[in-house]
């Protein structure tokens, strides 16, 4: 890894600070930033997830595609966890803190929006960034593009259902577009860009020594994107400190666990590492940019809801680079 990639803890959390301060001192900039967006998808944040994802995709083998089925395991926990575990997990996580712990801190109906926010953070597993988490454990491109692609597939058809349930709502409004828009940019595009690519430079030294020129933008587009998120929420962040810690405890935990959990099932089941670490990051990342499109749509945007949504996106980073860094310190531990 270079100094750069080394020290990308640093690099974030400076990133946290200029975006709070780019959010107070030059307010207007930032709701410049806010408004360039189509069907609830913020197209300057969706160039720099662009950036991020591009890299990886280069590294896709179509060639390859077909072996991916013989590790099924993987997508089976994937599955599990995401569907099958999390959603339920933050919900009965949000009923806990905010009814039970923190009951005598929080108005009980703003107790009820912070955890309608937190559903929907628990039904939206990740889209776009799991390629840079997978990229920085040095994941399987092919399988992290599979496992994303089914997530994609079962979100379409799962993601209402599900949070309609959860939240006792029977005509709960998707914004269809914003799923339907956010995987075209953040997968489809930068797929078909990987593999033109690929076969513009044809031979496997030429694909690498590419992929090394061009992988420190991931990381830039990263650090990017921190900035222009924390610039958006930074007079929110300033304004309820004390809301925000209390409604990141039970993000926290969640992540933590439902990370546990997934790792942990694939260390038992002799999953590859190549694709353990990516698949329990899966799982342990969000698609905030669905979760905070419903939250808007469902409770206003000055809402609880929308607020918890977006504290997912604060806690999210940091979080992630710490699991990062354990995957790829336990990778000797699997064979």
């Amino acid at each position: 890894m270079s100094v750069f990639e080394r020290y990308l803890s640093v690099w974030i959390a400076l990133a946290i600070v200029a975006g709070i301060l780019i959010g107070s001192v030059a307010p207007s900039l930032v709701e410049a930033i806010a408004a360039a967006e189509v069907a609830r998808v913020n197209l300057v944040v969706a160039v720099l997830i662009w950036a991020m994802v591009y890299p990886m995709m280069i590294g896709v083998d179509p060639g390859s595609l077909k072996d991916v089925f013989k590790q099924p395991k993987g997508l089976a926990i994937t599955l599990a966890v995401n569907w099958l575990i999390k959603p339920f997990t933050m919900a009965a996580l949000g009923v806990l803190f905010f009814e039970v712990v923190f009951a005598d801190l929080i108005a009980p109906e703003d107790a009820q929006q912070y955890i309608a926010g937190l559903i929907l953070l628990g039904a939206a597993p990740c889209t776009a960034m799991v390629f840079v988490w997978s990229q920085l454990t040095r994941g399987d491109e092919s399988y992290t593009l599979l496992q994303v692609s089914v997530n994609d597939v079962v979100m379409v058809f799962a993601f209402a259902p599900i949070v309609a349930f959860l939240l006792g709502v029977t005509d709960i409004t998707v914004p269809w577009e914003t799923l339907v828009l956010s995987v075209l940019l953040f997968v489809a595009l930068p797929l078909a860009a990987g593999l033109w690519t690929r076969r513009r430079l044809g031979s496997a030294a030429r694909i690498e020594a590419f992929r090394d020129r061009v992988k420190p933008w991931s990381v830039v587009g990263l650090i990017a994107t921190v900035v222009i998120l924390f610039g958006l929420q930074g007079q929110v962040i300033l304004d309820r400190p004390q809301v925000i810690a209390l409604i990141a405890v039970p993000i926290l935990i969640q992540s933590y666990g439902i990370f546990a959990l997934a790792y942990a099932a694939a260390y038992a089941l002799r999953v590859p590492h190549r694709i353990a670490a990516p698949c329990a990051l899966i799982g342990t990342s969000n698609f905030f940019e669905l979760a905070v499109a419903v939250a808007i749509s469902l409770f206003g945007l000055n809402s609880g809801a929308a607020l918890a949504t977006v504290v997912g996106v604060l806690v999210e980073v940091p979080v992630m680079l710490s699991l990062v860094a354990f995957a790829n310190r336990t990778r000797s531990r699997f064979t």
